[in-house]
């Protein structure tokens, strides 16, 4: 299945958000899942994004109905990316 990587940034409403409810983040992942996206892993970090998502979708479909959808809510502004694996990459190059 392909594997994407979102880079999200908060909005101020989001930070607000996640201040008052911190486990709001979690609740999102499981939002993810009932659009048809996996979240395989999860950080906070520094500088200038808030966090890095790995993502699993059937499809580019399916993350950009994500993408719209979580970007709507006005809590976060999202930057989605495939992602793809070295080996195939070195496979594709030979290919």
């Amino acid at each position: 299945m392909p594997v994407y990587v979102a880079l999200s940034k908060l909005t101020d409403e989001g930070s607000k958000t996640i201040k008052n409810n911190p486990e709001r983040i979690k609740e999102v992942n499981h939002d993810l899942e009932g659009m048809g996206v996996k979240v395989l892993a999860q950080y906070a970090v520094l500088g200038q994004y808030d966090f890095v998502n790995i993502l699993e979708a059937d499809n580019n479909d399916a993350i950009v109905k994500m993408s719209v959808e979580i970007g709507s809510r006005g809590s976060v502004q999202l930057q989605t990316m495939p992602a793809v694996p070295v080996d195939q990459l070195i496979a594709d190059i030979k290919a």
